[in-house]
């Protein structure tokens, strides 16, 4: 993220299998919210600025039905701008988040830093959150999300290099467990099965944050590519 034309890109919808509510009725919208790591706008077709070799389908889609933003504020690492993004402060009012121990180890105080997942949590949304975490070890299981399953990049430091493949995964806060298979593909695997109803109360409206590492650096495609 160090070029005025990189930033981390995010993209909300809207979403669930069959319907845009929860299946009980619910008339609160479910909220997809994806996330994606040091992506440029110049690599999203819906952007005029692209370069002439882009496809992405399936983005511009959801541009086409939603909001393009034109303008961004973003932190100078990838850190920086995920707290902001959950904590809704500038990198600079983030006060209690820092670097600590050997990089990329990192700590936060949740009662001085809050996050916005809280705020869904406590008024009766399920809160999810898959992908990769970094912004402190304590990741909020279990108290400002229902369901998590993510790779604790600053918890697991000898693994902190394994962007794309054999990951180590934790789920609810617990047991981090080696993971084969492309990380891009494996997060979005997941949050199809929660969207489709797995791991959640379909009684509640429910809010995922899915973030990919990609694309971040070292660009390391699936090998099927």
């Amino acid at each position: 993220m160090f070029s005025r034309f990189c930033y981390a890109m995010t993209f909300t919808a809207c979403l669930v299998s069959f319907s845009s509510m929860s299946e009980a009725g619910d008339k609160r919208p479910n909220i997809l919210l994806i996330y994606t790591d040091d992506h440029s706008h110049r690599t999203v077709g819906c952007y005029p600025e692209s370069y002439p070799w882009v496809r992405t389908p399936n983005i511009d889609r959801l541009a086409q039905s939603g909001i393009r933003f034109t303008h961004s504020y973003i932190g100078t690492w990838c850190m920086p701008s995920r707290a902001t993004l959950l904590t809704g402060h500038h990198p600079y009012g983030v006060q209690s988040m820092r670097m600590e121990g050997e990089y990329p180890g990192s700590t936060y105080d949740p009662q001085r830093c809050p996050f916005w997942p809280k705020v869904f949590r406590e008024n009766g949304y399920t809160t999810a959150q898959i992908g990769k975490w970094h912004t402190g070890t304590d990741t909020g299981a279990n108290r400002d999300w229902d369901y998590q399953v993510v790779w604790n990049r600053p918890r697991h430091i000898e693994n902190s290099g394994h962007y794309y493949y054999d990951q180590l995964i934790e789920t609810n806060g617990g047991k981090a467990k080696l993971t084969k298979g492309y990380s891009t593909d494996n997060y979005t695997k997941w949050a199809d099965e929660f969207i489709r109803g797995a791991h959640r109360d379909a009684e509640k409206p429910w809010y995922l944050w899915v973030c990919y590492g990609a694309v971040h650096g070292p660009f390391t495609p699936a090998d099927r590519h």
